[in-house]
């Protein structure tokens, strides 16, 4: 069987561990060709240690807020592959705090991380990709950005400015035949929400209808769907995987 990704060029940021990493090994196991970015050299290490069919990964330690750094790295992917077919939003910070007691500073880094960043992440990317009138870039949003959340204020603010950012690219793109799209997950159990989340959330886990957290793999699946041929004529969607709570 033909691979769904078979000779496209990805990247993902945030993928050092986590959904990020969920997603690159996807991608990777589909047949791409997948630059896994992330801040933390240390969390890529795991690219060390896989071998794919036909898809491959490769690490890169980046600070995405480092707008020349990602122009650069955009720059040499292209000139390696010819193309950039993938763009995977998926870095991002969170913070919990009631909204009287806001950090300023948390929320003007999360804005520069979560919203800032992945803004001009799309641009560079889509530049290359007009050139070839084609792509995909999926950003990273969340149910709380809809719904809002208590002691999420701050987070939930800069994902409503990604969902904002997703359906005026697919706007201004769609000439192009990129397509723009972003995923709304609930609750999903990484391993940083197993260990240092779950006990405060987990109450919330009884308002799942399906009784149970998202895997990250369940995201990636999602992530596959709009990466490839198979949703060519999907654009400005925010797609929802949480369970059904939004019911």
């Amino acid at each position: 069987m033909k691979e769904l990704l078979n000779n496209k060029v990805a990247i993902v940021t945030g993928a050092g561990r986590g959904i990020g990493r969920s997603i690159a090994e996807k991608f990777a196991t589909e047949g791409a060709i997948v630059y896994a970015v992330d801040l933390n050299e240390t969390d890529l290490h795991w690219t060390d240690d896989v071998q794919f069919e036909s898809g491959e990964v490769y690490a890169s330690a980046l600070d995405i807020c480092d707008f020349q750094a990602v122009k650069a790295e955009v720059m040499k992917i292209k000139k390696e592959n010819g193309h950039l077919d993938i763009l995977v939003n998926n870095a991002g910070l969170i913070s919990y705090e009631l909204f009287p007691m806001i950090d300023y500073e948390k929320l003007r880094k999360m804005f520069e991380v979560n919203a800032i960043a992945l803004i001009h992440f799309m641009m560079i990317a889509s530049r290359v990709m007009q050139r070839q009138k084609s792509g995909s870039i999926i950003n990273m949003a969340s149910q709380v950005a809809a719904k809002g959340a208590r002691g999420q204020l701050s987070y939930s603010a800069t994902k409503g400015a990604v969902i904002s950012a997703t359906l005026s690219g697919a706007k201004e793109l769609a000439e192009y035949h990129i397509r723009v799209n972003a995923i709304a997950p609930g609750m999903v159990g990484t391993d940083r929400f197993k260990n240092v989340l779950a006990e405060k959330f987990s109450q919330k886990i009884n308002d799942i209808p399906f009784g149970r957290l998202a895997t990250p793999d369940e995201i990636a699946d999602t992530c596959l769907y709009l990466a490839s041929d198979m949703s060519k004529y999907v654009t400005g969607q925010i797609i929802g995987i949480d369970g059904g709570v939004t019911l």
